[in-house]
């Protein structure tokens, strides 16, 4: 499997948290209720893997950080397969028990899955070389996106007595993978105006 394993631990975290839904869920609508939730989570650690990867090799160039740059594709792919699966269990939750999407969901959450997949399909070095500078802005533009459908989602939990719990968990993490960009983003650029100084 080599660097590509973390494409398949997407596959088996989202039908494990289908699974599992699947078996704690007392009747139908329950069963695929907790399917979408659980789904939903079960990638997130898949795309802050990918969301740090460089970042934390800029800060601090260890095994560990090379490692995760090195399958940071592998990790965004294991993210899409994942999400796959939330997305096809979300479908059927809001099927069977005849809810339209909110708007802010059909918005914020369908243009996180047109960016995810435009990400996946063009994750190969042809497309790379093929779209130039587009590359660049699809790539960042698109994991932005997606870190912040997460974080809006869990730090709102945060107000609801049902689901602080997941918000409290969830939401530190989230935050702590933008602190780690934004620090590495701070440093690359003091790096940059030391070497503009002429000597």
């Amino acid at each position: 499997m080599g660097t590509r394993w973390p494409l398949l631990a997407g596959v088996i975290l989202g039908l494990s948290a289908l699974v599992l839904g699947f078996a704690i869920g007392d009747d139908t609508i329950e069963r695929w209720h907790l399917a979408a939730r659980w789904t939903a989570r079960a990638g997130f650690p898949l795309l802050i893997a990918a969301y740090v990867a460089r970042p934390l090799v800029q800060l601090a160039p260890s095994e560990l950080a090379k490692g995760l740059l090195a399958r940071r594709k592998w990790f965004g792919l294991g993210f899409a397969a994942s999400h796959t699966v939330h997305l096809a269990a979300l479908t059927t939750f809001l099927t069977i028990t005849n809810q339209p999407p909110q708007t802010t969901t059909l918005v914020g959450g369908g243009a996180a899955y047109v960016l995810l997949y435009a990400m996946a399909l063009t994750s190969t070095d042809a497309a790379k070389r093929a779209m130039g500078r587009w590359w660049k802005v699809l790539h960042k533009v698109g994991i932005h996106w997606l870190w912040f459908v997460f974080a809006s989602s869990y730090a709102g939990r945060l107000s609801d007595p049902d689901r602080w719990v997941i918000g409290a968990l969830f939401t530190p993490i989230a935050f702590a993978a933008a602190a780690i960009r934004f620090a590495a983003w701070i440093k690359v650029r003091r790096m940059h105006a030391a070497r503009a100084v002429p000597a």
